[in-house]
């Protein structure tokens, strides 16, 4: 059996398991830095660590996203707690981010809503980068709002978080900007195999993957105060469908922009009227026009994402 760290790293590649993803598992399990472990590979792991660094390994080996082995994951410059009840954040999604934030300008009193927070990620992601802001997040479940909460509170960030799903719980406010990363993988997408280990809910409506787009799509323009912005993210071959959507809901200045590796990731549209700005147009490249959709093997963010 496994005793030093050589060893365990040695085990670690017999299960399959990357090697990065190990030292940091064994790091973790030794409360020492990734550093430590190059120099010390002949140090003994203590016997109280092995038999719950073995589980994880094996975890690990099995699929169980490195997240929820280590309990936390970067976001935009924020370390997040992260549980199995929530979705792990993907590097896609800050591409809302930095969007909505593009489109705030220079708004120093904007009200801006997270729909179907999660752990928290994007709305905390906002609240950092402009203390200025009121930030609310809704979540239908009461799981992921306690891990929301709980970042907030770790990071010392003012949000509001409210229970329900999408804009049910925010009866007669508006806002003036949207945002929302929406479950939208086909129910019957052979990918949510490889997903299993995350909530359901969270990845799939089931059916088509359209339907908590259609909801907050249709729902935005009550919501959303004149010139205000909804934000969505999306599949790399969802584009065309939530670009009518956006539309279908009233919205117009509806454009989507691509992620770093191409593909069609998130959309926007605004509420008619004159309190919103128009689209900067000095994106970097993500920033794709309406055109047709381009579709390619590369799957849904989550899918790419996993770990």
């Amino acid at each position: 059996m496994a005793s030093t760290v050589g060893e365990w790293l040695a085990q670690a590649r017999t299960l399959g398991v990357d090697r990065l993803d190990a030292q940091l598992l064994l790091a973790r399990h030794l409360g020492r830095p990734r550093s430590w472990l190059l120099a010390h590979g002949e140090a003994e792991v203590p016997p109280a660590a092995q038999a719950s660094l073995g589980v994880d390994l094996e975890r690990r080996a099995a699929g169980a996203p490195l997240a929820y082995l280590t309990g936390e994951r970067e976001f935009h410059g924020l370390m997040l707690r992260v549980t199995p009840a929530v979705l792990v954040p993907r590097p896609e999604t800050e591409l809302l981010v930095d969007w909505a934030l593009a489109l705030l300008g220079q708004q120093e009193r904007a009200e801006v809503v997270d729909l179907g927070t999660g752990c928290g990620a994007i709305a905390l992601a906002l609240a950092h980068r402009r203390p200025s802001i009121a930030v609310t997040a809704t979540d239908l479940s009461a799981e992921a709002l306690e891990v929301a909460r709980m970042n907030a509170h770790r990071l010392d960030l003012s949000v509001e978080f409210v229970a329900g799903p999408w804009w049910t719980p925010l009866a007669g406010r508006r806002f003036d900007l949207a945002i929302c990363n929406p479950p939208y993988i086909a129910g019957a997408d052979p990918h949510l195999n490889a997903l299993a280990h995350e909530p359901r809910a969270a990845l799939t409506p089931e059916g088509d993957g359209l339907a908590a787009l259609r909801a907050v799509a249709a729902g935005a323009a009550a919501r959303l105060r004149p010139g205000g912005w909804l934000l969505l993210e999306h599949g790399h071959n969802q584009g065309d469908a939530v670009r009518a959507l956006l539309a279908g809901g009233g919205l117009e200045a509806i454009e989507t922009r691509a992620d770093l590796a191409g593909r069609q990731r998130a959309s926007c549209g605004r509420r008619p009227g004159s309190a919103g700005a128009t689209p900067p147009r000095d994106a970097p490249q993500q920033q794709v026009p309406i055109v047709a959709d381009r579709r390619d093997s590369g799957g849904c963010a989550p899918c790419r994402t996993s770990a």
